[in-house]
């Protein structure tokens, strides 16, 4: 992951957050504060949690195991004080299913321990270790504090803004609402889809490779060394793509509360466009640097929005 990325990311939090409140709105009132005070602190225990156990166990993926849980956590808060309307109820379940549906893919691979703290470190960190841009060690246990443990935990929390800014809406619940809670239900299960077939070419190739049988020898396409196929031959990275879409679709709730097309709790959906712009260049940086093949793969395929069918 580009350094140079990362803090443009913390830049253009800092600044574009306050600049879309302060000129577009809607501001928050007495009890927003102070629900938003309430996630602050969550958040804060998370920052702290995720940096303390982090540094002591050498595992960075402290945070990915608390990605999918927290927005459950912040949108049921939301519900709650906003007096469970039926507009924020349903954005909690769908937060709810989304979390569920992450959590149980991220729980196979081995991430989830009795123990918490241990677990499966996403690959991706310690390639991004071992990079001389973070040696000596302290720098790691810089970019650790300010972009893996505070700048997640903080967008985390900025994608579940729609919410906040709806608590205390009285606009009944309508065809925006529902078509916003259709299409996140779609790219839910599409997310889904695309997370089993990579899940089932995964493991039948490691499979035939823990036979002993080497790369090369094994029968198309996991003679590639990566998923070409299903959804994945439309889209290096459908899971991304809907992903990112999940998070727009809960945005558009605020359209259907009346808050307008455009207000500030948009900040997180877009924040995420950008880290999966640097997520998904640095994963394909490591698979290039593995399978020949797949810069072929790169120029056939679109990143993100379904394309033409790799072949």
């Amino acid at each position: 992951m580009n350094v140079k990325l990362v803090g443009s990311l913390i830049a253009i939090s800092i600044i574009a957050c306050p600049l879309l409140y302060i000129f577009v709105g809607p501001a928050l009132d007495s009890a927003q504060v102070e629900t938003l005070k309430l996630l602050g602190i969550i958040a804060g225990c998370s920052v702290l949690y995720c940096f303390v156990v982090g540094e002591a166990t050498s595992n960075n993926s402290q945070m990915d195991k608390l990605w999918s849980l927290l927005p459950i956590v912040y949108t049921w808060v939301i519900a709650v004080k906003g007096g469970l309307s039926a507009r924020l109820v349903l954005m909690a379940c769908l937060a709810t299913l989304w979390g569920a549906r992450l959590t149980f893919n991220f729980a196979r691979k081995g991430a989830y321990k009795l123990r918490f703290w241990e677990g499966e470190e996403d690959y991706r960190w310690k390639v991004l270790r071992a990079k001389k841009e973070f040696q000596p060690h302290w720098k790691w246990v810089v970019f650790n504090l300010f972009f893996i443990c505070i700048y997640q935990n903080a967008l985390v929390l900025m994608t579940t803004f729609p919410a906040l800014v709806l608590m205390n809406v009285d606009v009944p619940f309508g065809w925006i609402d529902a078509v916003a809670a259709v299409l996140m239900l779609f790219f839910i299960l599409y997310e889904t889809v695309a997370d089993e077939q990579q899940w089932r070419f995964q493991s039948v190739k490691w499979k035939m490779l823990g036979e002993g049988k080497t790369l090369e020898v094994l029968p198309a396409p996991y003679n590639k060394g990566f998923n070409s196929v299903g959804l994945w031959g439309v889209s290096r990275h459908p899971n991304y793509f809907a992903e990112q879409a999940v998070w727009c679709c809960f945005y558009l709730f605020t359209v259907g509360g009346g808050i307008g097309l455009l207000n500030w709790s948009l900040i997180g959906a877009l924040l995420l466009i950008v880290l999966f712009l640097g997520s998904s260049a640095f994963a394909e940086e490591i698979s290039a640097s593995k399978y020949p093949e797949y810069p072929r793969y790169c120029q056939k395929v679109s990143r993100f929005f379904p394309g033409k069918r790799y072949q």
